[in-house]
């Protein structure tokens, strides 16, 4: 165990610079982790070896899974019903524009200025047309537009942007099968049954030092991650569907989302950050720096000239 316990500091210790780094530079502590990852990868990688940091070890994975899956439910019952329903048309609009033009966008600069083939420039356009509801809901927490009607009106519509993706995946990469249908049934049971059974299952239960709340709620997460992992999609859609169905319930229990809060950005979401920044590979980009700012340029253009004039 020695190991995994001085590999688990030096995680934590990656995770402390990274948020006074957030502190003194005035950034959002998502984006510093994903930087640190990114340097701590070229640093440790160049002095010692690659294999150092672990990203690939099968509980650094596990705890950055769940750092994404909690973070995108927390995204989810962040969302006011009464907002949402007011505000599903500017959402809805915001996603399509969001969407499609980086879409189509990136995947013809791929093919038509870089000469990628048609397959990797599709990847490309579904690549540069996604939003991290996690990175989103994290800036948004730290800057206090969460609670603001436009922020959720943001992070609805980059939810939909996600689903976009999901569904664009699908269809270009890993056309749906019998396992997405069954996926697909089990989760709209799922979905109406939940917001029914939790506030009776929380009222007769909960509110006891052993944290029963949370451990349903990781129950569900995890059981519904398995099955769509399962059927070839992702887990953090259902965690924020999941979320979005009880944010009338478990959205409104403040004492609740604040113990999550902490169990997330305190132990669970370091992980998930710095694991992606440590993906980033600096000497690539140095070998490849034209296909980078034409990527850059491409996706930057085509969000500005199709979400600006929406919102």
């Amino acid at each position: 165990m020695t190991g995994i316990w001085a590999l688990a500091a030096l995680w934590l210790c990656l995770a402390l610079v990274a948020s006074l780094l957030s502190i003194w530079f005035r950034i959002s502590t998502a984006l510093s982790e994903i930087v640190v990852g990114t340097i701590a990868q070229l640093i440790i990688g160049a002095a010692i070896g690659a294999a150092v940091l672990g990203t690939d070890e099968t509980w650094v994975k596990f705890l950055s899974g769940m750092g994404a899956i909690v973070l995108t439910f927390l995204a989810g019952a962040e969302l006011d019903p009464v907002v949402f329903r007011a505000k599903w048309k500017e959402a809805g609009a915001i996603e399509l524009a969001s969407f499609f033009l980086p879409f189509l966008g990136c995947a013809a600069g791929a093919h038509y200025l870089l000469g990628w083939d048609v397959m990797p420039s599709w990847l490309a356009g579904v690549a540069m047309s996604t939003t991290s509801v996690a990175v989103v809901y994290a800036v948004m927490i730290e800057f206090g537009f969460n609670t603001t009607d436009y922020g959720k009106t943001v992070l609805a519509a980059c939810f939909v942007t996600d689903l976009g993706t999901v569904v664009a995946l699908g269809l270009i990469f890993a056309p749906f099968t019998l396992k997405t249908l069954i996926f697909i049934g089990v989760g709209v049971v799922v979905f109406v049954v939940l917001p029914w059974i939790t506030p009776r299952f929380f009222r007769l239960y909960g509110n006891r030092p052993s944290e029963l709340e949370a451990k349903y709620l990781l129950l569900c997460l995890l059981g519904m991650g398995a099955l769509a992992t399962w059927a070839d999609s992702e887990a953090v859609l259902p965690a924020y569907l999941i979320g979005m169905v009880l944010a009338g319930t478990v959205g409104k229990d403040h004492a609740l989302i604040r113990r999550l809060r902490t169990l997330t950005f305190g132990l669970l979401t370091p992980f998930y950050f710095i694991r992606a920044g440590s993906f980033v590979s600096i000497p690539d980009l140095v070998a490849a720096p034209i296909a980078f700012v034409c990527m850059l340029v491409i996706k930057i253009f085509t969000k500005m000239i199709g979400v600006y004039p929406m919102t």
